[in-house]
């Protein structure tokens, strides 16, 4: 049972146009610790905007901590890095790359979370790296993805989680521990009337706990059950958590990518299809840009944000976070800007369309499957999950 803290203020950010204005501005006002940690930190404009912001915190006293991925930013320059190392910005990276051709669990062990917590004032959690979302070659910008602005009494799990995560590092990276002004004694007040928590999948003590969010809410979903996701390759629970909803009446509608990024994962999503479609699933894939996003609303009263998408890397491997808001009006609020998002960008894909013109597709999909599939049973995952 996902456990809610009332008090708090919970704002939705769609993009980075809203995004990083607001990370910038809570940056600037920092008085004792910022935590960064992301998946992607590219040194284009955005990356680089920033950085800036890091950097003047650091100047000033504030104890500046960026933790990145060693696979995600690994086109990071050196250079950059020591830039900002050398105003005091303290940066360290989760994992480094390892070769791409092993199967070794730890190479997709990755810290694949989006998270920012500054002082006790604000958070930040959701599905948006440090990169410049209208940089998409080719493609229409900007991605479709989401973030929230998290103010209130959740922040005190959030900067312990944050703060945990980068003292391991630290220990194994025989990284000195710097404390800042606010360590053992931060007490936040409760800044509005919103119900959340703050979600996290880990390798030990949290291992399955955003997938069983999900389960939960959906075995009590009574009207309506929207997933927007990136990728999509549930397992076998979270299949028959959703054929189950749909059974007993509850409208289940999901939106997918309809760009192909990952070929693999493309393919292998759609050996689902027909399953889902047979189910009464509606099932639409959003081709305006590329979507990015890793959201869901049930019953327009609980809804999710976060980095995890539903597949098994998100699920079983990763380090991901997301939060929990159980709130009508941010529900609502999620609901119709995903619903614009599929009259204006989507198309919905059919049951007769998907059984009678993509005989090939179908086929294909079914073998990268089964190849996906052997793949995570090398590295010592079922389909159970």
């Amino acid at each position: 049972m996902t456990h809610l803290i009332a008090g708090n203020q919970i704002t939705l950010l769609r993009n980075g146009v809203q995004y990083f204005p607001a990370l910038e501005a809570a940056i600037d006002n920092a008085r004792h610790e910022i935590h960064l940690q992301t998946y992607i930190y590219q040194n284009d404009e955005v990356g680089i905007r920033i950085g800036e912001a890091l950097k003047r915190a650091a100047q000033r006293g504030v104890l500046v901590c960026l933790l990145l991925d060693g696979f995600g930013s690994k086109d990071l320059p050196k250079a950059y890095v020591r830039e900002l190392e050398a105003v005091g910005v303290e940066v360290l990276f989760f994992r480094p790359k390892i070769s791409p051709w092993t199967l070794r669990r730890n190479r997709l062990r990755r810290m694949h979370r989006k998270l920012a917590v500054i002082d006790g004032n604000s958070a930040f959690v959701g599905g948006i790296n440090i990169i410049d979302d209208f940089d998409t070659p080719g493609h229409k910008p900007p991605r479709m993805d989401y973030a929230v602005q998290v103010q209130g009494p959740l922040l005190t799990t959030m900067r312990a989680n944050a703060w945990v995560l980068w003292r391991r590092l630290c220990w194994a990276n025989l990284h000195k521990i710097r404390l800042s002004g606010l360590h053992n004694r931060l007490h936040i007040e409760p800044a509005g009337s919103m119900r959340a928590a703050f979600v996290v999948r880990d390798n030990l003590w949290h291992r399955l706990d955003i997938e069983q969010a999900y389960l939960d809410a959906i075995a009590k979903a009574k009207t309506e059950i929207v997933i927007a996701t990136a990728y999509f390759l549930p397992g076998l629970r979270f299949r028959r958590a959703l054929r189950a909803a749909a059974s007993r009446g509850v409208r289940v509608v999901v939106l997918l990518q309809g760009r192909v990024e990952y070929r693999l994962l493309d393919f292998a999503s759609h050996a689902l299809y027909s399953a889902l479609l047979g189910q009464g699933i509606e099932i639409y894939e959003y081709h305006k840009s590329f979507m990015h996003c890793k959201v869901a609303v049930i019953d327009q009263h609980w809804a999710t944000v976060g980095s995890s998408n539903i597949d098994p890397f998100s699920l079983l491997l990763a380090r991901e976070a997301n939060i929990v808001v159980a709130d009508t009006g941010f529900a609502t609020e999620l609901r119709e800007d995903l619903e614009q998002s599929m009259e204006t960008g989507a198309r919905r894909v059919t049951v007769d369309e998907w059984q009678h013109n993509h005989v090939v597709k179908r086929f294909v999909s079914w073998l990268i499957y089964g190849l996906v599939r052997l793949m995570m049973g090398v590295a010592g995952y079922s389909d159970r999950h």
